[in-house]
C-alpha cells in the first residue's frame, strides 16, 4: 500500500515540474535604445537669415540689388537686359522683350516682389500682365510660367489669375493687394529631370506663398505651360528664371528685392 502512495505522489510530482516548464517565459528581444535612430551627420550648413523673411539670408544669390541689371540679360540676343532701372525698381520695357537670370538653375527658392501702377488702365488679361518663368527652355514664352497680373478686382479665366501656373493650376486662394501695393511670391521649385532619350524621368514640382498666403501646394505640372493648346515636356536642363514683358497695351509693371537660393 505505501508503494502505490509513494509512486501516485511521484506522478504528481512529474506533472507538476513538467508544467512548471512549459509556463517558463521566452526570453525577450532587447529593448530599443533613443540613440539607435539618432542621425548626427552630416550636420546642415549653418545659413543666417535675413533681418525679415523678405530680406536675402546669408547664402542667397542676389539676382536684382536695386542698381543694376548685371544678372540678366536680353532673351532675344543674350545681350545686356534693356529694362529700366529707377529708384531701386526694375520697370518692365515692353519693347525690350522679355529678361532671363544669366544663371541657369535646377532646384531653388525665389524671392521677388512686384507691383502693378496705382493708375493701372484695362481689364482681365490686358491689366498689368507679366509673368515670372520659374524655368525658361529658349523660345520667348517657352517655360513654366507663374502669372503675374492685377487681380484686385479684375475679373478673368482663374488659371490665368495672379498665382497661377498659367492655364494648369488655380490659385487655392487670391490674395492679391490693390494697384500701387507690392506684392510678394517666395516659390519652392523643384524641376523636372529627364532620361538619356528624352523622355520624362520626373515631373515639376511648385509650391507658391502670395503674399504669404499658400497659393500653389506641391503642385505636380503637366508640362510646359501654353498659351494655346495642352502642356508637354520636352526635355532640358538646367534653365534660366525669366521675367515677362507681355504684350498689353496697359501700364508696365516694376519688380524689386529678387534673390534666390539654389537646392541642392
Amino acid at each position: 500500500m505505501r508503494i502505490q502512495i509513494s509512486t501516485f505522489f511521484l506522478l504528481i510530482l512529474s506533472l507538476t515540474t513538467v508544467n512548471v516548464y512549459s509556463q517558463s517565459p521566452t526570453p525577450t528581444a532587447p529593448q530599443p535604445k533613443p540613440e539607435e535612430t539618432e542621425v548626427w551627420k552630416p550636420v546642415p550648413p549653418v545659413v543666417t537669415p535675413g533681418a525679415d523673411c523678405n530680406a536675402p539670408p546669408s547664402d542667397a544669390i542676389i539676382l536684382f540689388n536695386g542698381k543694376n541689371l548685371d544678372e540678366w540679360v536680353s532673351v532675344k540676343d543674350k545681350s545686356p537686359a534693356k529694362w529700366i532701372v529707377s529708384n531701386g525698381l526694375i520697370i518692365v520695357n515692353k519693347a525690350a522683350g522679355n529678361i532671363e537670370t544669366k544663371r541657369s538653375l535646377r532646384d531653388y527658392q525665389l524671392h521677388i516682389e512686384w507691383n502693378v501702377p496705382e493708375n493701372i488702365t484695362g481689364s482681365s488679361q490686358a491689366r498689368g500682365n507679366s509673368g515670372v518663368f520659374l524655368a525658361a527652355t529658349g523660345s520667348e514664352d517657352g517655360g513654366y510660367e507663374l502669372q503675374v497680373l492685377d487681380s484686385y478686382k479684375n475679373q478673368t479665366y482663374v488659371n490665368g489669375m495672379a498665382g497661377s501656373i498659367y492655364k494648369q493650376a488655380i490659385p487655392l486662394a487670391n490674395p492679391t493687394r490693390r494697384p500701387g501695393e507690392w506684392q510678394i511670391y517666395d516659390v519652392a521649385w523643384t524641376a523636372p529631370t529627364f532620361n538619356p532619350d528624352g523622355s520624362l524621368k520626373t515631373p515639376a514640382y511648385v509650391t507658391v506663398f502670395f503674399n504669404g498666403i499658400l497659393v500653389q501646394n506641391h503642385f505636380q505640372l503637366k508640362g510646359e505651360t501654353r498659351y494655346i493648346g495642352q502642356p508637354f515636356y520636352k526635355a532640358h536642363g538646367p534653365a534660366p528664371i525669366m521675367l515677362q514683358a507681355h504684350g498689353d497695351p496697359s501700364q508696365p509693371i516694376s519688380f524689386r528685392n529678387i534673390w534666390v537660393r539654389e537646392i541642392q
